[in-house]
């Protein structure tokens, strides 16, 4: 397997220039959690906070399931066994792609949201055909997205062909789960209340931590945003689109910098505060600092937007 996908990476790599490079790394860089994350609060603090939280979950879960799986099988990146091939570095270990798996898990639902908004604001004015029409473009414009995704992992030598294949693998099995198993636990949860909720998420928070100790921060970042939204919700219950009718422009950009703003001060501030690398309880310390990120966005952010007037103040009492 390393052979085959060496020699696939070298022919592929015969067309490595500069500027072909460096538009890779460019568009390699649209598959990480770093373009993902912030699209995500802009969904959840500006348009659908269901939605928003949605999608973040579903980040979360398929990148803690990469993370996991890659520690799990140590397979050795293709730079590291052929290292004239490597026009990147990563860290971490290799199989399975998480670019090609979180892209696959986030593009996907994304596109099918986005075409079912599309279908109930134009599909009216529009007839069956050119509607037809355009919704298959947009879904040949994200396939290609993708397939351009798993190219730019194996131009850079850092994944092999199969690693490309496992994690487009894994996020249709997730994708399944996700489409046709989540809705009824989502209805579950909702009858069950705040309570039922709060513990289903420590607990899937604590199984996690525990099968994968090596880095907590996405069990954290679940945890946080899931006590978060289930306190927002019973607590003071926020509408992403409320309060955006006449000033949707000015609302947005008070709201990222708000938001925002938050996030950095309590990553740095908690970073300053809280013990070292060097540090036993450096990992305990991590996982309070992405508990609070995760709090912040999905209740902290939505509280201060209602104080400051960015949203309708609904708090409920009791």
């Amino acid at each position: 397997m390393y052979t085959w996908g060496i020699e696939v990476i070298k022919i592929i790599q015969r067309i490595e220039n500069p500027v072909t490079t460096a538009l890779v790394k460019a568009f390699t860089a649209l598959g990480t959690e770093m373009l993902y994350l912030p699209l995500i609060l802009f969904i959840f603090w500006w348009i659908d906070e269901k939605q928003g939280l949605r999608f973040g979950l579903l980040i979360i879960l398929t990148a803690w399931i990469n993370s996991f799986l890659k520690e799990f099988l140590k397979q050795p990146r293709p730079f590291l066994l052929e290292p004239d091939i490597g026009l990147a570095y990563e860290p971490t270990y290799s199989t399975p792609s998480g670019h090609a798996q979180n892209s696959l898990c986030f593009w996907i639902p994304f596109t099918a949201w986005i075409v079912s908004i599309l279908k109930k604001k134009v599909g009216e004015k529009l007839n069956g055909k050119m509607l037809m029409v355009k919704t298959r473009l947009i879904w040949a414009g994200v396939i290609l997205f993708l397939l351009l995704i798993g190219f730019s992992r194996l131009y850079l030598g850092v994944h092999y062909p199969t690693d490309v294949l496992a994690g487009w693998f894994l996020g249709g099995i997730i994708l399944v789960v996700w489409f046709y198993a989540v809705p009824h636990v989502e209805n579950f949860l909702t009858n069950k209340g705040a309570r039922m909720q709060n513990i289903c998420a420590a607990l899937l928070a604590l199984i996690m931590n525990g099968l994968y100790p090596h880095d907590g921060m996405l069990p954290a970042l679940f945890l946080g945003f899931c006590l978060g939204y289930t306190l927002m919700k019973t607590r003071f219950p926020f509408s992403a689109s409320l309060g955006m009718k006449g000033k949707k422009i000015r609302t947005m950009v008070l709201r990222c910098l708000v938001g925002f703003a938050g996030l950095v001060i309590i990553y740095l501030g908690l970073k300053l505060i809280l013990p070292g690398e060097a540090s036993s309880f450096y990992e305990l310390g991590r996982f309070i600092r992405y508990g609070l990120i995760g709090f912040w966005a999905s209740a902290g952010a939505p509280a201060v937007f209602q104080r400051i007037g960015l949203a309708p103040n609904t708090k409920r009492n009791g």
